[in-house]
């Protein structure tokens, strides 16, 4: 994983970092991707290489037994209809409104989502580098931009 940010455009809406410190992206994804769908949105989760798509994948069909948060796999013949694209690109295949970066994967084109999602593993040190490295250029090219931290309780706190 690289420290140093795609320098892509980074036009586009909302940034939000969402630094993990007491949960992993398993338990925290299913429910900001449910928090889209409720607004209407598409989703695209661009991962970094060494995310297991398919292991995420099943994190999202299992995660909430009342209902699923349906989905699919980049590369598909459906991409196109699929309310979440999990993807190792940046592809908005789906066209999708929200944006997913997760796992240090690069940066892609930020104009067409309304927001994008930064999400990070705090305990894991090259996953913090490469998010300080990405808040660095996204405050310095980007206003809207904000960060949320998980307190001791559990829930989300913005802090910037």
């Amino acid at each position: 994983m690289s420290s140093e940010p795609d320098r892509r455009e980074a036009s586009g809406g909302e940034v939000w970092f969402y630094h993990l410190e007491r949960s992993g992206v398993e338990q925290i994804l299913p429910e900001l991707l449910a928090r889209c769908a409720a607004q209407g949105w598409r989703s695209l989760v661009s991962a970094g290489e060494r995310v297991d798509l398919d292991a995420l994948s099943h994190a999202l069909w299992s995660s909430r037994p009342e209902s699923f948060l349906a989905h699919g796999l980049a590369g598909g013949p459906h991409d196109a209809l699929q309310p979440v694209l999990l993807t190792h690109g940046g592809d908005n295949a789906n066209d999708a409104q929200a944006l997913f970066i997760l796992g240090g994967a690069n940066l892609p084109d930020m104009a067409p989502f309304a927001r994008t999602f930064v999400l990070f593993d705090g305990r894991i040190d090259s996953e913090l580098e490469w998010a300080r490295s990405l808040w660095r250029h996204l405050r310095e090219a980007h206003g809207h931009i904000a960060y949320w931290k998980q307190s001791q309780s559990g829930r989300w706190e913005k802090t910037a």
